[in-house]
C-alpha cells in the first residue's frame, strides 16, 4: 500500500503503464470470454474466469501501480499539499486506476454472459453500475486504509497486521450500510415486505431489516445477509422475488439461515485473512519464510475444509427446516435460473472453498445424507 519507489515515474510513463495494463486486461477478458463460451457449463466458467484470472490480474495491476508510485506521479500536476494528504490522494488514484483496469477487463465478457444466459444484459447499464461500484469502493478503501499510511511495514509488521484485522472487522460490521451505498437498493413495502418477512420466518432467518437489490439488468437471483449479530440485514435481489415461488424462496433462505448459524462467511474471511497475512509476512521477510509459508498453506487447507463442512451443515439445517427434497429442488431451480450446470466431483478439491452444487443436491436427495 506504500510505494517502495521513492522517485515516481514521469507522467508520460505513468499514462503508458496504465494504458498497457488496461489493454492487456481487455485482451485477457476477450480471450477468456471466447474460450469460456466454448466450454461446458459456461456460466460457471465465467465465474471462474472472474475469480481466477481477471480479479488476480486486477490485484497485479494494483501492485504495479503501488510499487511504481503511480498515484504520486499523477498528482505531480496538482498544487503542493501536505505529505499525508498527498499520500491519501495518491492511494485513491491508485485504487481508481486499478478499478478502471478491472472494468476494461470485464467489458468484453458482458456480451458473452448475455448470450450464454439468454438475458437482456445491457452493456451501458452494466458498465455504469460497475463504475459506481469502483468509485465507491475506491473511496471506501482509501478512507479505511488511510491510518496505515503512517505505518511502515518493515518497522511495524505486528501493528500493520493488527490494523488490517481491525479494518477488516470494521468493514464487515459496517457491511449493511456499505452495500447500500455501493449498490442501488430499495426498502420493500406493502405486499412485497409482507412476503419477504413471511418467507424469512418460515426459513428461520432472523434479520433486523431488508433491502432489495436492483438486479433487473443482471437477472441474478441471490440473497445476502451481512452485519453484526445484533444488526443483521437481508439483501435480496429483485430477480429472486420474481423468479422463485414461495417454497423455493423459503428453502434458499433457509440455506442462508443455516450458513449464518454455521458461520460460513466468517470462516472464509478468517481463512483468507490468516493465510494472506502469513504469506505477506513471508514475502517481506518479517519472520521465518518457510514456516510462514507453511502456516499460510495450512490455513488455506484447514479453512477451506472447514468452510465446505459448514456449508453441508447449513444444507442439513435447511433440510430440517423445510425438508430435504424441498432444499434439493430449490438448489436445482437456482441452477436453472442462472443457466448453471450442477457440477459434481468424485474427489473433493482441497483448494476449493465451496461444495460442488451437484454434490450438494445429490447429498440432499440421498436419504442417508445426514
Amino acid at each position: 500500500m506504500i510505494p517502495l519507489q521513492t522517485a515516481p515515474p514521469s507522467i508520460g510513463t505513468t499514462i503508458s503503464m496504465f494504458v498497457g495494463l488496461a489493454l492487456v486486461g481487455g485482451l485477457l477478458g476477450a480471450i477468456g470470454s471466447a474460450v469460456v463460451r466454448q466450454l461446458k457449463n459456461p456460466v460457471g466458467k465465467y465465474r471462474l474466469l472472474y475469480a481466477a484470472v481477471l480479479f488476480p490480474y486486477a490485484l497485479l495491476a494494483y501492485g504495479v501501480f503501488s510499487l511504481t508510485g503511480f498515484g504520486t506521479a499523477v498528482l505531480t500536476a496538482l498544487p503542493s499539499t501536505p505529505e499525508l494528504v498527498t499520500r491519501v490522494l495518491a492511494e485513491f488514484v491508485t485504487f481508481l486506476a486499478t478499478g478502471c483496469v478491472w472494468i476494461v477487463s470485464y467489458l468484453p465478457t458482458v456480451r458473452g454472459i448475455r448470450d450464454v444466459r439468454d438475458v437482456e444484459l445491457d452493456t451501458r447499464t452494466s458498465i455504469r453500475k460497475m463504475t459506481r461500484y469502483v468509485i465507491g469502493l475506491s473511496a471506501l478503501l482509501t478512507v479505511v486504509l488511510a491510518p496505515l499510511q503512517v505505518v511502515s511495514i518493515e518497522s511495524s509488521p505486528l501493528i500493520l497486521a493488527v490494523g488490517l484485522l481491525a479494518l477488516v472487522l470494521g468493514m464487515l460490521y459496517a457491511a449493511p450500510w456499505l452495500i447500500a451505498v455501493l449498490r442501488s437498493t430499495s426498502t420493500p413495502t406493502g405486499d412485497t415486505a409482507d412476503r419477504v418477512h413471511s418467507l424469512s420466518d418460515r426459513a428461520g432467518l432472523s434479520v433486523r431489516d431488508v433491502r432489495i437489490l436492483d438486479s433487473e439488468n443482471e437477472q441474478t437471483a441471490d440473497t445476502l445477509v451481512r452485519g453484526p449479530p445484533t444488526y443483521r440485514r437481508l439483501f435480496v435481489t429483485s430477480t429472486f422475488l420474481d423468479a422463485f415461488d414461495d417454497d423455493t424462496a423459503t428453502a434458499l433462505l433457509a440455506i442462508e439461515a443455516g450458513q449464518l448459524r454455521t458461520h460460513v462467511f466468517e470462516i472464509k474471511v478468517g481463512t483468507v485473512l490468516v493465510a494472506g497475512i502469513a504469506l505477506v509476512a513471508s514475502l517481506i521477510g518479517t519472520g521465518p519464510r518457510w514456516p510462514l509459508l507453511a502456516l499460510s498453506f495450512g490455513a488455506v487447507l484447514i479453512g477451506f475444509w472447514l468452510a465446505r463442512r459448514q456449508i453441508r451443515a447449513a444444507d442439513e439445517y435447511a433440510a430440517q427446516r423445510v425438508g430435504r427434497t424441498a432444499v434439493a429442488d430449490a438448489l436445482a431451480e437456482y441452477a436453472d435460473v442462472h443457466a448453471l450446470e450442477p457440477t459434481r466431483r468424485r474427489i473433493p478439491n482441497p483448494l476449493s472453498i465451496k461444495v460442488a452444487l451437484g454434490d450438494r443436491i445429490n447429498r440432499l436427495r440421498t436419504s442417508g445424507g445426514a
